[in-house]
């Protein structure tokens, strides 16, 4: 477990002491304050369900762009070949970039938390303010970035381009965000299947504040499905 923290601390410091770090944060911020600022302030609703309809969205470009070096990068400076050779299994390589790109994630949505605390502030003094949606909505996102951030990780380790681990995984994430919206054209039973794999019909459930665990175990499964593909293809680049 050692491996995989020092792993972690690694990239969360190279993250930081560059400028994408910044620029990254800084522009989903930017677009999840702009939607939130506009249903405050001109649609006069203090509510957090423009922000939590818009971040899912937003992660499908926010988490392949965190996870598109994180493999590739090491390919192309030939820096995976001596990561791979030090006493430590494919395994935790691989779970340490991605606990290091759940972190960031997780403080992505830290610096969100003002959105919820002025939406309880600014609730009516004869109501109380609903902490139920807004922890679920938090806690789906954050299930969601993992899943997100596994389907990236994979994504980057097939290239030594960047950009070819970006728009793979961008192309993956967008897939599990839209394929619900497929469903309409096909049958029923074929339909509940697609609605079924889409990680927005999970964040919807959870956003509303029931925790159910069929919606867990599609997270973690999909979570899991992509470390392990990621995982067996570094172990492929050893051979």
């Amino acid at each position: 477990m050692s491996a995989v923290t020092a792993i972690a601390k690694r990239e969360i410091r190279s993250f930081f002491n560059s400028p994408m770090a910044y620029i990254t944060l800084g522009v989903f911020l930017l677009l999840s304050g702009y939607f939130y600022f506009n249903t405050l302030f001109l649609v006069g609703q203090a509510s957090l369900r423009e922000f939590f309809n818009l971040a899912p969205l937003l992660f499908v470009v926010f988490a392949p762009a965190l996870t598109m070096r994180l493999l590739a990068e090491e390919r192309k400076a030939g820096t995976i070949e001596l990561l791979l050779t030090m006493p430590i299994r494919d395994s935790h390589v691989v779970f340490g970039k991605f606990l290091a790109a759940l972190v960031i994630v997780a403080i992505g949505l830290l610096l969100t938390l003002p959105y919820a605390l002025s939406v309880a502030n600014l609730t009516a003094n004869n109501s109380s303010f609903d902490w139920g949606p807004a922890v679920g909505g938090y806690l789906g996102l954050l299930l969601m970035a993992a899943s997100f951030i596994a389907l990236g990780l994979w994504a980057s380790s097939l290239s030594r381009n960047q950009i070819v681990g970006f728009i793979i995984g961008l192309l993956l994430c967008f897939a599990f965000y839209i394929i619900d919206r497929t469903a309409v054209f096909l049958p029923a039973s074929m339909g509940s299947v697609f609605e079924f794999l889409s990680v927005d019909y999970h964040f919807r459930n959870i956003a509303r504040g029931v925790l159910d665990t069929r919606d867990l175990i599609f997270y973690f499964s999909l979570t899991g499905a992509g470390l392990l593909l990621t995982t067996r293809t570094l172990a492929s680049s050893r051979q």
